[in-house]
């Protein structure tokens, strides 16, 4: 089963909408493997979107993700990736198909409520960078039998 990570992002947290949306990743039959709050700081950032570090909207993205403590989640799941980011809609939430979080929850290109890792490399990369080993629990929910067959649990 894939790991991945998501972060709630202060547009969800200071909206109060973390419970709504655990709920759907829960009743999907996502996995919690690791949960903390946390306030990011520049330099995480900086690191976190290294791809955008040059662009001129960069600092906007700094203010905006250190406007308020975020939540930072690792899930587990067949396909986890995958599932998430259609979960997760479209970056700008005008534009994300209703029946996603972004969609059902944005409305900004920004405040879009959820960061999800994009690939496999980037799950890796990117719990790394937040959870410490020991912040991570190889946890799976004895309902995984009501929510995968046995031959997708096979991997």
């Amino acid at each position: 089963m894939q790991q991945t990570l998501i972060i709630f992002k202060p547009s969800a947290v200071e909206r109060g909408l973390v419970g709504t949306v655990l709920a759907r990743f829960e009743a999907k039959g996502l996995a919690i493997t690791g949960m903390k709050m946390m306030q990011l700081s520049p330099e995480i950032l900086r690191e976190h979107y290294a791809h955008l570090v040059d662009r001129p909207f960069f600092p906007s993205i700094v203010a905006s993700m250190t406007a308020s403590p975020v939540i930072v989640m690792c899930l587990k799941g067949v396909d986890a990736i995958r599932v998430v980011r259609s979960m997760t809609g479209d970056t700008n939430g005008r534009t994300a198909a209703p029946g996603s979080i972004r969609g059902d929850f944005s409305m900004s290109n920004q405040e879009n409520i959820i960061h999800a890792s994009s690939s496999v490399e980037d799950a890796e990369v990117e719990i790394k960078r937040f959870f410490s080993p020991d912040e991570l629990f190889d946890y799976t929910p004895d309902a995984i039998r009501f929510i995968n067959a046995d031959s997708e649990l096979k991997d």
